[in-house]
C-alpha cells in the first residue's frame, strides 16, 4: 500500500505526541463518544509543560480533569456546551461558555473565528486506500481536524467506519497513536411513568412514513417504545441512541418514505451503546456528515413531513422555551434544538415538538411560568414554537395568540400548580385566560 511508509513514519506515543502542543495555543477535542481519550489524558499528564492552552470542544463524556482547579494556568476550558464534567468550572468562572448553534460550530473554525492549532480525534484504522473514519463523531470533529495547523489522531480498531463523508486520508493527520480506545458508552436511562406517559403523547403526534428527529435522554427513548406500529418511519437528525436500532430491525424505520435522501438515515454523531455502535459500522443504511450540512434548516426542510422533537427546562406563557440554562448559570448548550424547530417548520406538514416533565425540584417548582427566570437564555423564541408536551398532555401553540396560548399551557402544567398560574395570567395581563 503507497501510503504505509507515510503511515509508520507519524506513528508515535501519546506522549510524544501531546508533546507537540504548544503553549497559548487552541485545542479542539473530538465531539462526545468521539473524543480522544488517551490523547487526553497523556495532555493533563503533560500539563506543566503548557501555559494557557484553550481547550474547545461541546459536550463532554471524559472526565474533563483539565476544568479542576489545579490545573489552572495550563489549561482553560471555552465550552460550546456544557456537561457534568465541565459545568462546575463553567459556572465558577474558571471555565467559559460560547453560544452557538450546533449548525454554525463549524464555521467558528473553518471561517477562522476560533483558529484552530491542535485537533485531538479519535478514528478508525485506514482503509487500503489510507483513509481513515471519523466514525461516531463527524459532526465538526471533521471540518475542525480540517481547519487545524496539525492534527493529532488516535487510531483504534474500535472505532466503527461509518459512510457518507466521514473519511479522512492519512496524509491529513500529522501524528498517529494507535490505541485501542472504544467510543464512550452511554448507558440508556430508566424510564419513568411521566416520560412515558409523554412517550404516548408524542407518538400520537407521528404518522406513518414521517421523518423524524429525536435528541438525547430519557423522553426520545420513551417515544420509540411507543412507535411499534408506525410504518416507514425515516431519520434525519444530529444523532441517534440505541431505541433507532431496534426500530430498523423491527422494519417500523426504512427511510423508504423519504423524499430527501430516501433509503438513508442522516446524521452526524453518536451516543450510546456498543450495539449502536456495531449497527454503523460499515452499514450503508447510516450516512454521517458534518453538523453545517444535517442540522442546517434548509437542509432539514427538504424532508417532507419533518418532526423534531427536543426537551426544555422552562417556558413561559407566551411560548418562550428555555433549554440551556438555569437562571443566570450555564446548564447546557444552544445545541441543535433552533435547527431543527425552523427546518421542521420550514419543511412541507413539519412539526416541531419541545418536551419536559411539568414540574423539577421533586414536583416544588413548575416548569411552565408566567415569565422565564431573570439571567435564563430563550433557545427557542415564542414565535418558533410548535407543540409543548408535558405528561398532562399536548399544547398547540401555532397560531395562538398570548391568551390562547397561556390557556393551552396551565391545561397542561401540573395540577397543583394551574389555579396560581391563571392568578399570575391575570394579575400581569390584567385579563383571564381565555
Amino acid at each position: 500500500m503507497y501510503w504505509q511508509k507515510r503511515y509508520d513514519s507519524k506513528k508515535m506515543s501519546a506522549a510524544e505526541a501531546v508533546s507537540k502542543i504548544p503553549s497559548n495555543s487552541r485545542v479542539v477535542l473530538g465531539h462526545a463518544a468521539g473524543e480522544p481519550v488517551a490523547l487526553v489524558e497523556a495532555m493533563v499528564q503533560n500539563s506543566a509543560s503548557y501555559e494557557n492552552v484553550e481547550i474547545v470542544h461541546m459536550v463532554a463524556m471524559g472526565k474533563g480533569k483539565y476544568c479542576n482547579p489545579e490545573y489552572e494556568g495550563s489549561f482553560f476550558h471555552n465550552a460550546i456546551f456544557a456537561g457534568a464534567s465541565t459545568r462546575k468550572a463553567i459556572n465558577e468562572g474558571r471555565a467559559d461558555f460560547t453560544p452557538c448553534h450546533f449548525s454554525k460550530t463549524p464555521s467558528l473554525f473553518t471561517e477562522g473565528i476560533l483558529p484552530v492549532d491542535v485537533a485531538l480525534i479519535l478514528v478508525s484504522p485506514p482503509d487500503k486506500h489510507g483513509y481513515c473514519s471519523c466514525g461516531v463523531s463527524v459532526d465538526y470533529t471533521k471540518p475542525a481536524a480540517r481547519s487545524a495547523k496539525r492534527v493529532i489522531a488516535e487510531v483504534s480498531p474500535n472505532m466503527p467506519r461509518t459512510y457518507g463523508d466521514s473519511l479522512l486520508h492519512i496524509s491529513e493527520i500529522d501524528c498517529i497513536v494507535e490505541t485501542d480506545t472504544a467510543p464512550a458508552v452511554l448507558t440508556p436511562p430508566e424510564l419513568t411513568e411521566k416520560d412515558e406517559q409523554i412517550g404516548r403523547y408524542i407518538a400520537g403526534l407521528i404518522n406513518d412514513g414521517d421523518c423524524l428527529q429525536l435528541g438525547i435522554g430519557a423522553v426520545p427513548d420513551a417515544i420509540l417504545r411507543f412507535l411499534k406500529d408506525k410504518k416507514h418511519l425515516g431519520i434525519h437528525s444530529e444523532m441517534i441512541s440505541d431505541g433507532v436500532v431496534d426500530l430498523v430491525e423491527a422494519g417500523v424505520i426504512d427511510c423508504s418514505r423519504k423524499n430527501f435522501h430516501p433509503g438513508r438515515i442522516i446524521i452526524c454523531f453518536l451516543m450510546g451503546t456498543r450495539k449502536l455502535y456495531d449497527f454503523v459500522g460499515n452499514n450503508p443504511f447510516v450516512e454521517m456528515y458534518s453538523v453545517d450540512y444535517t442540522n442546517n434548516p434548509a437542509v432539514i426542510a427538504r424532508n417532507d413531513n419533518m418532526l423534531s422533537v427536543n426537551s426544555a427546562l422552562q417556558v413561559d406563557f407566551a411560548g418562550q422555551v428555555v433549554s440551556d440554562t438555569i437562571g443566570y448559570k450555564q446548564y447546557s448548550g444552544t445545541g441543535g434544538q433552533l435547527d431543527f424547530v425552523r427546518g421542521a417548520a420550514w419543511s412541507e406538514n413539519g412539526r416541531s415538538i419541545l418536551a419536559f416533565h411539568s414540574t423539577t425540584a421533586k414536583g416544588k417548582i413548575s416548569k411552565i411560568v408566567p415569565h422565564i427566570d431573570e439571567g435564563a437564555s430563550v433557545a427557542t423564541p415564542r414565535a418558533d414554537t410548535h407543540y409543548i408536551v408535558t405528561e398532562y398532555g399536548v399544547a398547540d401553540l401555532k397560531g395562538k395568540s398570548v391568551s390562547q396560548r397561556a390557556r393551552a399551557l396551565i391545561d397542561i402544567a401540573h395540577p397543583d400548580f394551574r389555579e396560581e398560574l391563571s392568578r399570575q395570567y391575570h394579575a400581569i395581563y390584567n385579563r383571564a385566560v381565555r
